[in-house]
């Protein structure tokens, strides 16, 4: 009977995923609010609105301070772990998830702070938790906390880098690599509102584009549409990297990881810097592969983008963006 039990509790999980799936696909999308590449519009003003507003928030599923399942108690951490009959490829992925069904809270989410915390407090509380650990680690880098960050984000991997300024080069260097829990679309740039399509290009973050009372736990707006998007007609609004694990358009990441990011970007900014960029990339912008997309539409772009990332991998120092004629161009 334990054994069935096992087996059962990330099926119902999976159930769940799915129907959130389902609402997430039908969810009202947000009106369109622009921004610069360089010199971005300040997002609304945070006072005048609620904590929830989800006029400001991205059109995902619902928060989940709603979801009683993830209010439940976390499963036994081994269930995952013991070895059972898997008759298929998908019931091996509910036996030990990379990421769990929603619904399903594996044991690293137990320690995030509270959603249902007020924004400055939630922030400050998940910053109590997570620095004396970023610390540590910092330090066993060379890095220090509250230096400049730089992030770096990978659709077809799955991964969100988070590299910090070295004060004696003056470059940066990769601090931490983490998995982003869920996101949407296919391989190619934001297009319109509503695509479902993850952007890609260069951004930069602001200390009002940080949202500390975010439906998604802790989040930040990378400021898309930019520029450049802007040049070429894209539309879209309110693109983030969040917590809660459920995205349409946005990196969604778990709480407990956007909580160390938010935490470092947010201490950055606190610190001095200006803003932060974030480079989003279709893939990792080897020459190899890229050669694999000689056929695609985006090609040419895809060519464009290669140009600012390989401009931070000579010198690990982040590129100054302009456009122009519709082109990135790197100094």
């Amino acid at each position: 009977m334990r054994r069935l039990l096992i087996i059962l509790l990330p099926l119902a999980g999976l159930c769940a995923c799915r129907e959130k799936a389902s609402t997430d696909q039908n969810a009202a999308v947000p009106e369109e609010r622009a921004t610069s590449s360089e010199q971005p519009a300040s997002p609304p003003d945070e006072a005048s609105r609620k904590p929830a507003d989800p006029v400001n928030e991205p059109a995902h599923a619902s928060p989940k301070a709603a979801s009683p399942a993830e209010a439940s108690p976390a499963p036994d951490e081994h269930a995952f772990n013991r070895e059972l009959p898997v008759p298929n490829s998908a019931e091996a992925i509910l036996v030990k998830p990379t990421v769990a069904p929603q619904g399903i809270v594996l044991p690293e989410e137990d320690h995030a702070v509270s959603s249902s915390l007020p924004g400055p407090e939630r922030a400050k509380a998940a910053a109590a938790r997570v620095r004396p650990g970023l610390e540590k680690a910092l330090a066993a880098k060379g890095l220090h906390f509250g230096d400049p960050v730089f992030l770096r984000a990978f659709k077809e991997e799955g991964q969100v880098e988070l590299w910090v300024r070295n004060r004696e080069t003056k470059k940066y260097d990769l601090f931490r690599t983490w998995e982003v829990a869920a996101q949407s679309g296919k391989p190619g740039p934001k297009l319109a509102e509503g695509d479902s399509q993850v952007p890609e290009g260069f951004y930069i973050v602001p200390p009002s584009a940080m949202k500390p009372d975010s439906t998604f736990h802790l989040a930040f707006n990378i400021g898309y549409p930019n520029a450049y998007d802007q040049h070429h007609g894209r539309t879209g609004t309110f693109i983030m990297i969040h917590g809660n694990r459920v995205s349409i358009g946005c990196l969604a990441m778990t709480d407990t990881k956007i909580e160390e990011i938010y935490t470092l970007c947010d201490a950055a900014l606190k610190n001095g810097q200006p803003y932060f960029r974030v480079n989003l990339f279709p893939f990792r912008m080897t020459p190899q592969r890229l050669s694999r997309e000689k056929d695609s539409q985006w090609f040419d772009f895809w060519t464009n983008l290669k140009e600012g990332y390989d401009f931070f991998e000579r010198g690990h120092v982040p590129p100054g963006i302009d456009v122009v004629d519709g082109r990135y161009e790197f100094k």
